[in-house]
């Protein structure tokens, strides 16, 4: 999977700029920066996207040198996924399949990172600080440093570790949902990721979400309003990465 985000990237502009949109509700985007009007500063990394499920895309709508693996990639993350939130429903004191029936598995988009080399690393960041919207996130970092997480108001690196997945999750705090950065690239070799993300996005769901009842109480209350995806995703961009996003819609 990371091989094809390198040779997608590596192509000659004028074969990658056919993809290249800002209009995020085409099958694949390819872009720098979607927050590029919104946000204080530009990151110094471009992507491309594409929502998986549950509306996969035609395989003729993926660029040919990365298509096959985008499509394999995905159905194996979209099975780590459910077997995730099995877990993560267990450890929350639910049925298994709590999370999967509220729909939590139900969208995946895949974000594909490249950050080239960047002559002047101190100048700018790779991604700004920022918290995940989706419910859940299944992360495939190479082995370029760069990602670090903030505890405490301090930032620690996350070092690579070959063949494992970084996994970040949402839940009324009882699971925190971190913030992230990453640096730019001191490296002389392109850094890539693979993020999966579990969310419809600014696709059509219907479905309120908010604090889930069964672990509410008097002790614990709700800490968020209910929101749709939608509107959490909206409100994300029109802020920018700056920061949480959940902030916005606490109690």
């Amino acid at each position: 999977m990371k091989d094809g985000v390198r040779r997608f990237n590596e192509q000659a502009p004028e074969v990658k700029k056919q993809y290249y949109s800002r209009d995020f509700r085409r099958e694949f985007v390819y872009t720098s920066n979607f927050d590029l009007y919104t946000s204080s500063a530009a990151s110094w990394r471009d992507t491309f996207s594409c929502y998986m499920a549950p509306n996969p895309p035609k395989p003729q709508d993926l660029p040919a040198i990365c298509r096959d693996v985008m499509l394999e990639y995905s159905k194996q993350a979209m099975s780590l996924g459910e077997f995730l939130f099995e877990l993560i429903s267990e450890a929350l004191g639910l049925n298994p399949n709590h999370l999967k029936d509220i729909d939590c598995s139900k969208g995946l988009r895949m974000l594909c990172h490249y950050y080239p080399p960047c002559p002047e690393p101190d100048l700018t960041l790779g991604t700004t600080k920022h918290s995940d919207i989706a419910f859940l996130t299944v992360l495939l970092p190479d082995q370029i440093e760069g990602l670090q997480v903030l505890r405490e108001g301090y930032w620690f690196d996350v070092p690579p570790v070959p063949g494992a997945l970084i996994i970040n999750l949402v839940t009324n705090d009882k699971f925190i949902s971190s913030e992230h950065r990453v640096l730019a690239n001191r490296a002389t070799k392109a850094r890539v990721s693979v993020g999966c993300f579990f969310t419809t996005g600014i696709r059509p769901n219907p479905r309120i979400y908010g604090p889930i009842r069964e672990l509410v109480s008097e002790n614990n209350p709700p800490k968020y309003r209910e929101i749709t995806v939608k509107e959490l995703a909206a409100h994300r961009d029109a802020k920018g990465l700056d920061g949480s996003n959940l902030l916005h819609f606490k109690i």
